[in-house]
């Protein structure tokens, strides 16, 4: 029998990192991919194969997807991991942030479904894993961006799930909350180069300098060896659940839904006051 192959998208660091690690141990064929091929040349070493791959890339797509069937005939599971937070009030993000926040969230994820589905529909069988957030269940202040992309990552995977029911496919969602890894890192360099800090959004920028209000502090966060280990395990399900919430916060923000909105805006809004 030959060991299942996975590919998988942003694993420069954090949860595609640990996700690689993951299925390694699992003994699964791995290919490890990322914009830039130095940041995961220790995944190669420890037995990725390892791939330059930025999903907003066609011929970048094409070429990874080709280049795994062409060697092991058959591809089992896609990570769709690769993703940023572009966080800041809605009227401070430019619409060019906007563009390049869903075309890595959302298209990316959308550009490896497409390429990959094919493959998998002729050997009917294969699992999609999206990587979402608990931001894709509930929105908050200063991450109306952010939060639209997952939303809609998970509108994207809802649909598709049923779409390939028939066809031995499954579809599956991920949802971390606060996870400790460079993610909050990147996503304050997202605020702090091109957006114009209106005065009138004060006190979210207030409250975003402050990691801890931001992050919900060390005390919420979850490893990225556990978001890895669902991942996993959705991928080696004979019939793996629609929706794997990864952490406290994860879970109370799936409860926050059934919260009447006129509530939750207060709810924010004293947050705000308090910051």
């Amino acid at each position: 029998m030959h060991p299942k192959t996975v590919l998988i998208t942003g694993c420069s660091s954090g949860i595609g990192r640990a996700t690689a690690r993951a299925f390694l141990d699992e003994e699964w064929e791995v290919y490890a991919t990322a914009r830039n091929p130095a940041d995961i040349e220790t995944l190669g070493e420890r037995g990725c194969d390892i791939s330059t791959l930025d999903v907003t890339d066609d011929d970048d797509v094409e070429r990874v997807v080709s280049r795994i069937v062409d060697e092991h005939g058959r591809i089992d599971c896609l990570v769709n991991n690769a993703g940023y937070a572009q966080f800041g009030p809605v009227e401070d993000v430019p619409t060019e942030k906007v563009h390049r926040q869903f075309d890595v969230n959302v298209y990316g994820p959308h550009r490896l479904t497409r390429a990959v589905l094919p493959h998998m529909r002729e050997q009917e069988e294969g699992t999609i894993v999206n990587v979402s957030s608990a931001a894709g269940r509930l929105s908050f202040p200063g991450g109306g961006v952010y939060c639209g992309s997952k939303f809609a990552l998970e509108a994207m995977s809802d649909a598709l799930r049923v779409e390939v029911d028939d066809l031995g496919i499954d579809v599956v969602l991920v949802e971390p909350g606060p996870v400790d890894t460079s993610f909050q890192d990147r996503a304050a360099e997202e605020v702090d180069n091109g957006l114009d800090r209106s005065e009138a959004y004060a006190s979210f920028y207030k409250a975003f300098d402050d990691a801890d209000a931001v992050s919900g502090g060390g005390f919420w966060e979850e490893s990225p060896e556990r978001v890895a280990e669902d991942i996993v395990n959705a991928a080696s399900a004979t019939k793996p659940a629609a929706r794997y919430p990864v952490g406290t916060v994860a879970r109370i923000a799936v409860l926050g839904r059934f919260v009447p909105d006129a509530l939750r805006d207060k709810a924010f809004g004293l947050v705000r006051k308090l910051s």
